[in-house]
């Protein structure tokens, strides 16, 4: 039996080309920055319930509230780099490592 090919196929990264325009320009700069904060909340949310923890308890281990944890995990809330660090080393028991791409 001979296999169909579809050429109407767009590959993901095309499929963003054309939703938002080529890497570079302003409105898929903002969209990368936006899917960066929602796979971070993603990753901490995650992370708190292979831990076993509710939001508060995360939230008393690292010393913030349940309502700010929670705005992480929802995308909701610009989180800053000290405060990442103590919710995964204080309240995860785990490590940050950061990398950056040029």
């Amino acid at each position: 039996m001979k296999r169909k090919t579809n050429k109407n196929l767009t590959s993901f990264t095309g499929h963003l080309d054309e939703q938002y325009g080529k890497r570079g320009t302003e409105v898929r700069e903002h969209f990368e920055s936006e899917f960066e904060a929602f796979r971070l909340g993603v990753m901490l949310q995650e992370m708190r319930k292979e831990k076993g923890l509710t939001q508060a308890q995360l939230a008393e281990k690292c010393g913030t509230t349940k309502n700010y944890i929670s705005r992480i995990e929802n995308d909701a809330s610009d989180i800053r780099l000290s405060t990442l660090m103590r919710i995964i080393h204080d309240g995860l028991g785990a490590n940050l490592k950061l990398s950056v791409d040029l």
